[in-house]
């Protein structure tokens, strides 16, 4: 069977904390997804994912309580733990903007890899310490934000005793993401001490990549790429969604065009026999050490044309907004 890794980025929003939101208008927004007419956040996704009997793996950033303290981050995840999901570690290194005092002598970058490997391994630890006191379970694996990792983020994990990574995804490579990897790259690999598991993705066009991400790919285009994931005998497949990801931009209304998309994915999973969820911690680090044979569901432009014309209505609906009279 594909073992298929759900993952969502759980996140405050650091455009919110320079706008001056207070720390719990940021969870209720980005963690909670709270919008006109209810909440569509972790809770929500959570609901979701144990209806269809999912596992779902939350890669939770504790770099706010840098801003903010650490009493919001429990809240965070200890309701995850709780209901039998999975906490491994988030990082965006834009919170040091607010950092006081800053834990790397107020040296600041958007992504880990604009830092040195020494400051990188203390900005790990630090963050790596914060989740465990939250409660959550020694973590296993990282994912940088922005995807915005590099050779030294690897070696900073290895040292700290962090199996996996899933900072690659090939969209980003050479454009944030600096891992030494090609963009070929599709199965578990190790580097630098590391397993790389990368994000998943299709061709959406020749020698183009499309993420396996839930506002990225239409409904249509997850199924095709999950049936040819089980088909062809791919071992892991991983999906990227975040925790505000239900919402439209201005995270003032539910986007139901991407809801509609997660609740499409859950369904498929879990009716499919080829398929079943995982976390981290379900993995055989063996799986670095297969040949991995085949490619990426080759392109169509019958589902690229009908995602391009869906997106542009669901933009018009969820994302337009109307001037005032």
């Amino acid at each position: 069977m594909t073992s298929v890794l759900i993952t969502i980025d759980t996140e405050l929003s650091a455009a919110l904390q320079a706008r001056g939101a207070s720390a719990r208008a940021n969870v209720d927004s980005s963690i909670g997804g709270r919008a006109k007419g209810g909440a569509w956040g972790i809770g929500w996704q959570m609901d979701l994912l144990e209806r269809h009997g999912l596992k779902g793996i939350f890669f939770v950033d504790p770099m706010p309580a840098l801003a903010h303290g650490p009493a919001w981050l429990e809240d965070i995840v200890r309701p995850i733990v709780a209901r039998g999901h999975e906490v491994q570690l988030h990082i965006h290194t834009e919170w040091l903007e607010w950092a006081a005092p800053s834990p790397v002598g107020g040296r600041r970058g958007r992504n880990l890899a604009d830092f040195s490997l020494a400051d990188q391994t203390l900005l790990l630890r630090l963050a790596h310490d914060l989740l465990v006191q939250a409660g959550a379970p020694t973590p296993s694996a990282f994912r940088a934000g922005n995807y915005g990792a590099n050779d030294d983020s690897l070696r900073a994990l290895a040292s700290l005793g962090i199996a996996w990574d899933s900072s690659v995804n090939p969209a980003y490579l050479g454009r944030g993401c600096a891992i030494g990897v090609d963009a070929g790259i599709m199965a578990a690999t190790r580097r630098l001490g590391i397993i790389e598991l990368p994000v998943s993705g299709i061709e959406d066009r020749p020698g183009g990549f499309r993420p396996a991400q839930v506002c990225a790919m239409s409904a249509r285009e997850m199924r095709a790429a999950l049936d040819h994931a089980a088909a062809t005998g791919v071992a892991t497949f991983v999906i990227v969604t975040h925790s505000f990801e239900m919402l439209s931009r201005d995270r003032q209304r539910p986007n139901r065009a991407v809801i509609r998309r997660f609740e499409a994915l859950c369904a498929h999973i879990a009716a499919h026999p080829g398929l079943k969820t995982a976390g981290f911690g379900d993995l055989d680090p063996a799986l670095a050490d297969r040949r991995m044979e085949g490619a990426r569901l080759g392109p169509s432009r019958a589902r690229t044309a009908l995602r391009i014309a869906a997106q542009a209505v669901a933009t018009w609906r969820y994302e337009h907004r109307l001037k005032p009279a």
